[in-house]
């Protein structure tokens, strides 16, 4: 057997990217000897047949055989499986605080969970205004290979509930940003709202909250939200969202 550490890394980035399940599918496609082409179709969701591939070239590359491959690829969702199993959830709040019982600031827990981001970083919002520490976060992200998405609303999606430049906007400065949104058109019902405000960085920390991505929201208003890390809750976030981009209900959103 013959190794660079190829496959290793570009295993560990799977795990991440994809999930202990979608890990697990890979692995017992290259036991059972599937060609490529099936291999990277096991698993029908966004994001799923590139990062497989990277794994089966990285196999490739290191000269190693497909059922040591494959039992490499369990023992890794295995041991990302235990390390799940341990779900710390904590409460985060904008606003006025109190000394008698402390809590994490919204402002603080999402500049964290941008700066952990290694791999995959996936934000919703409803409203969207131009809040520096977050923007200086995400072009930090972008900076070290961070694949970052943004769903947005828009303005013609909120009706007169949101008037003046459209969120999309407040991301401007930031290259390299994937903008997202929910088209009017693929709307089941008028009036419905694309009103989800959650981060989730490498499908490891989820941050639900009712604070939309604004100086106000991480700040001044009073919001509340949960700090997930671990579980099965932000890899489920994650898939959720890559199968409806799958499924066409979120399309790419372009600006200027």
């Amino acid at each position: 057997m013959t190794g660079t550490g190829a496959f290793e890394a570009a295993a560990e980035a799977a795990a991440a990217r994809l999930g202990v399940t979608h890990l697990r599918t890979l692995a017992d496609s290259l036991a059972a000897g599937w060609p490529d082409d099936a291999a990277l179709q096991s698993v029908p969701v966004g994001g799923f047949a590139e990062t497989a591939a990277s794994v089966l070239a990285a196999q490739r590359a290191d000269g190693l055989a497909s059922d040591y491959a494959a039992a490499y690829l369990r023992g890794l969702a295995a041991g990302h499986a235990q390390r799940q199993a341990a779900v710390r959830v904590e409460s985060v709040w904008s606003g006025p605080n109190t000394h008698r019982v402390p809590v994490r600031a919204t402002a603080q827990v999402l500049l964290e969970l941008i700066n952990e981001a290694q791999h995959e970083l996936l934000m919703l919002t409803y409203s969207a205004k131009p809040y520096p520490p977050v923007l200086e976060a995400l072009a930090a992200a972008i900076a070290r290979r961070v694949a970052v998405t943004v769903v947005v609303e828009t303005l013609q999606g909120a009706g007169s509930a949101l008037a003046g430049a459209e969120p999309a906007a407040a991301f401007a400065s930031v290259r390299g940003v994937s903008l997202w949104h929910w088209p009017v058109s693929r709307r089941a019902e008028q009036g419905a709202k694309m009103h989800a405000k959650i981060a989730v960085a490498d499908r490891r920390t989820l941050l639900v909250s009712s604070a939309n991505l604004t100086a106000s929201g991480a700040t001044r208003n009073i919001e509340a939200g949960l700090l997930i890390r671990g579980g099965t809750a932000p890899a489920r976030a994650a898939e959720h969202i890559a199968e409806l981009r799958a499924a066409g209900v979120l399309a790419p959103l372009t600006t200027g």
